[in-house]
């Protein structure tokens, strides 16, 4: 391929440096349905490299066995001095991260990690939100510097058996929300559908948000222009979801997240507070999972974090690991800080010691 570099000695036959994302396309299409992540997606990382990658380099790693991309790893170079830092392209929105592989591809993409390294003369990779129960930390030799909750529901029986599955007081309780809702209101769930709307849907979703959390409370609202342009490319691909809980015609909540390769993931919400006591927002989380039952969706995606509300719903939780991997001293040294950064929850200010400028 043109823009190639020579190929590291790993596992994999080749390890080669691709010169950009779209180089790299086709192969990243079919391996991100393999990997059933929406933000393993080609659209999510390029939506995110025209949001936040200029003045920096791609370093996507094409990892092939017997000719063939085995796995990808999107990465870029963060820092240039006085530390070389490679991140993975995605990073700040993505709730999940990691090589883009099927789970057979796993041992080649953790060895091509190990080399790029070298390769590339980093002096370390921040490999971040990777999906847990998958073996990172035996492939790659590394334990992870911070794991974080992100709880998941099975829904291959079909919706009846996962809610005969939760307690009673959580069955009555969610019945009986439901019913005084339709007692006291005209009720509709609304999923956004068509795309001339599609800005003034996502106003709307962002409003609600901020009315529940504040105006600048959470890094959704910072990444809302990214936002605006991911969620029109995933209207498009038909992978967008995008629900609304109406009352007397008056929106009362949003539901914001995507439906890819039999996953759905739920990503953000909001509501109008004066509602609090209606339980709205628990009423609609809960009316988005029966619809993606309905529909055939295997497994069902609450995304980073353990709040109590995703506790209730959830039957599992691999959670997310991240990693740092080193090279050299002034690696480890790296390694060291932004441990005591991601534990500390201020990755991104020690970071930024660590580094000159970085995008997110």
């Amino acid at each position: 391929m043109s823009g190639e570099q020579p190929a590291a000695s790993s596992a994999a036959d080749r390890v080669d440096l691709l010169s950009s994302l779209e180089e790299a396309r086709e192969d990243w299409t079919a391996l991100a349905h393999e990997s059933r992540n929406i933000f393993s997606t080609w659209e999510w990382a390029s939506t995110w490299w025209r949001r936040y990658g200029a003045g920096h380099r791609p370093l996507v790693v094409a990892c092939r066995e017997a000719g063939d991309t085995v796995a990808l790893l999107p990465l870029y170079l963060w820092s240039l001095r006085p530390i070389r830092i490679a991140r993975f392209i995605g990073h700040g929105p993505a709730d999940q991260l990691g090589p883009i592989c099927s789970p057979a591809g796993r041992p080649t993409a953790a060895d091509g990690l190990r080399s790029v390294a070298a390769l590339a003369e980093l002096d370390l990779i921040l490999a971040e939100l990777f999906p847990g129960g998958e073996g990172w930390p035996q492939l790659l030799q590394e334990q992870p510097l911070l794991a974080e909750a992100s709880p998941t529901i099975s829904l291959r029986r079909g919706w009846d058996a996962y809610f005969a599955s939760r307690s009673a007081n959580f069955r009555q309780q969610l019945r009986r929300r439901e019913r005084e809702l339709q007692r006291r209101y005209a009720v509709r769930f609304r999923l956004a559908s068509e795309p001339n709307r599609l800005q003034d849907d996502l106003s709307l979703l962002f409003a609600l948000h901020r009315a529940r959390w504040g105006s600048d409370a959470s890094a959704f609202t910072r990444f809302e222009e990214f936002h605006r342009d991911f969620a029109a490319v995933a209207s498009e691909r038909g992978w967008l979801r995008l629900w609304f809980l109406e009352l007397d015609g008056h929106p009362a909540a949003a539901w914001y997240g995507f439906r890819f390769a039999g996953v759905e993931s739920y990503y953000q919400a909001g509501r109008d507070p004066r509602l609090r006591g209606e339980s709205v927002g628990f009423v609609l989380l809960s009316h988005s999972i029966q619809q993606a039952a309905e529909d055939g969706v295997c497994e069902y995606r609450l995304l980073r974090g353990g709040e109590g509300f995703k506790l209730r719903f959830a039957e599992t939780d691999a959670g997310v690991a991240s990693f740092a991997l080193a090279r050299g001293l002034v690696g480890r040294t790296a390694r060291v800080a932004a441990g005591i950064g991601l534990r500390s929850g201020t990755a991104r200010s020690v970071l930024r010691r660590l580094a000159r400028r970085a995008p997110v």
